[in-house]
């Protein structure tokens, strides 16, 4: 019976060694899991309409699954105004290594960060605001980013107006408003810095008969003209699915699209003709790269800029 006692004993305490040591390596395993500095920016891609002069945004609070961004302050910006690899820093957090799934913006559409109403809207090139809310003021980007083992994460937030404000309206005024919840969902991405690359360049059109263009990136083999120049789901977005866009500007027609994930890109030219205070889809165009290069495959590669050069020819037919 003693020997019992004694084996029993014995066995006791070594599961109890056992479990205090596998707790103690977990507990040191986390106290040693090593965070990075990762800051948030956002960015934007151009908005349709020739009488927008801005889109200013109030953002009252960010969050990364679940956690708020560390000194964040509410913040207004002109969100039109970045665009063409142009970004505002949001705040910063200190992030392990891995996957993350959501961020979620928190908008504030009464008042902007000097009390003045609304919040949230568009100013017109005559001075007018116009409003902007939606039927949530939490927006949900949910597609995954990366934070690496690395100083130099920034993470990039894409907040497309093309795809995420709709125009609403009589001949004689105008009324801007988000799209569809799911649809403002849709037309956010989020990408670390450090794992993309950007096409930019110009373009030669000699017929000059567009009264605006512009070129948008889609992954290989996505773009099928039918659908995109028709329009898709509530709001009607046409171009929906590319992931990025640019509008020709300047003497040289240059462009630039930035923040492409590392992959393969097609990219299309369109051309717009003015109607009123916004412009209406017209064609879209033929193009060739000045130096052969296959626009329907274009592979981009972290951390590289390239340069793609293209001349008109034409409307496609």
């Amino acid at each position: 019976m003693r020997n019992y006692l004694t084996t029993v004993t014995i066995f006791l305490a070594t599961v109890s060694i056992a479990v205090s040591c596998s707790k103690n390596d977990n507990e040191n395993s986390n106290m040693d899991a090593e965070s990075y500095e990762t800051a948030f920016k956002i960015t934007d891609a151009p908005i349709d309409n020739a009488n927008v002069e801005a889109v200013f945004m109030t953002v009252s609070n960010v969050k990364v699954d679940g956690t708020s961004l560390e000194g964040f302050n509410k913040t207004t910006f002109n969100l039109a105004a970045l665009v063409n690899g142009q970004t505002k820093t949001l705040g910063n957090l200190k992030l392990e290594a891995g996957s993350y799934s959501s961020i979620e913006l928190e908008l504030d559409y009464v008042t902007d960060t000097a009390g003045n109403e609304p919040g949230c809207y568009v100013e017109m090139a005559n001075g007018q605001k116009d409003q902007l809310e939606a039927s949530t003021n939490k927006i949900n980007i949910t597609n995954a980013f990366e934070v690496f083992a690395s100083t130099t994460n920034e993470i990039i937030i894409d907040f497309d107006l093309r795809k995420t404000i709709k125009e609403e309206g009589s001949d004689l005024s105008s009324d801007f408003e988000f799209v569809s919840t799911s649809e403002l969902t849709a037309g956010i991405r989020a990408v670390n810095e450090e794992s993309t690359g950007e096409i930019s360049g110009n373009a030669n059109d000699a017929g000059d008969e567009s009264d605006k263009i512009l070129v948008y990136a889609y992954e290989k083999g996505t773009f099928n003209a039918e659908v995109e120049t028709e329009g898709q789901g509530e709001s009607n977005v046409t171009f929906a699915n590319a992931i990025t866009s640019s509008e020709l500007s300047g003497l040289n027609n240059a462009y630039s699209l930035n923040f492409l994930a590392a992959g393969e890109y097609e990219l299309i030219f369109v051309s717009y003709t003015e109607d009123g205070d916004g412009f209406t889809f017209n064609s879209l165009l033929e193009v060739e790269s000045t130096t052969g290069l296959n626009l329907g495959a274009i592979n981009v590669t972290s951390a590289i800029q390239i340069s793609v050069n293209v001349i008109i020819t034409g409307a496609k037919s």
